[in-house]
């Protein structure tokens, strides 16, 4: 009688184990086709962020200062005009200060009117040489990043105006109505202007171009490059400045104080 209950007992322990068995078997299955699916789906989400990117539509906004850039009534260039490319140097370490203190940010942002005015120069610039583009290093830089680059710049302080605004009077940058920029091929390969961007020394003067050709520092196909880039810029209402073949200004400083609130 004993051995026929333990036959029994045990019987339905097997059952019982056979059971508990069948059912994670039937869980482990069904998580494995959700984390599949998920995986699918997941796919597919990246797969309409490249199909997005490639179409050109604009990114999703990301960052307190992008966020802090719209508010303040600031144009993304991209979705003027999608053949001027950007290339913002402060977000990445490739700048003098060797520092990203732009963050996440990676578009242009400006003043509309001044938006308006890049995409003439644009335009300019296709009608004489289709397939070239404009390249914008910099665009509108907050008073708080200003800082940064004045504080980090080894330059006497009499000289450091030359380069960086001094933050207690402000930049035309600070304004959104400045932009620093180079002249790219149908590739996006920046044209050979004799320095690269925030180059300092000399051989970035505008000033000093007929001389250092002269000298045989420059040549005559980088002057050339310099050139066109400043015809096409001041034919639409930008002024360049004597140190820096790659800034423009839209307004004096003066002008911009009256029109725009300065970007902190």
């Amino acid at each position: 009688m004993q051995r026929k209950d333990s036959r029994q007992t045990i019987k339905i322990k097997i059952l019982s184990i056979t059971v508990a068995c069948t059912i994670l078997s039937c869980s482990l299955q069904q998580e494995q086709q959700q984390q599949h699916t998920g995986g699918q789906e997941q796919g597919q989400g990246l797969k309409q962020d490249n199909d997005r990117t490639q179409t050109g539509s604009p990114t999703p906004v990301t960052g307190s200062l992008e966020s802090k850039l719209l508010e303040s009534g600031l144009t993304d260039i991209s979705t003027l005009d999608s053949l001027i490319l950007v290339e913002l140097k402060y977000s990445t370490t490739d700048n003098f200060v060797g520092v990203d203190v732009y963050g996440d940010l990676t578009r242009c942002y400006l003043q509309p009117s001044v938006a308006r005015m890049l995409v003439l120069a644009q335009k300019k610039l296709s009608e004489r040489n289709p397939g070239l583009r404009l390249l914008l290093y910099d665009c509108v830089r907050p008073l708080s990043v200003q800082q940064i680059l004045w504080d980090t710049l080894q330059k006497p302080e009499d000289l450091k105006p030359l380069y960086v605004a001094d933050p207690k009077k402000g930049s035309i940058h600070n304004y959104g109505s400045a932009v620093d920029l180079t002249i790219a091929d149908s590739e996006g390969k920046p044209l050979d202007m004799g320095t690269g961007y925030d180059f300092f020394g000399e051989l970035a003067y505008p000033t000093k171009e007929e001389e250092l050709l002269a000298s045989g520092d420059l040549t005559e196909q980088q002057v050339n490059n310099r050139l066109l880039l400043r015809e096409v810029m001041t034919s639409v209402g930008f002024t360049p400045i004597g140190s820096e073949w790659w800034h423009f200004n839209a307004h004096s400083r003066e002008r911009a104080i009256e029109l725009f609130e300065i970007v902190e």
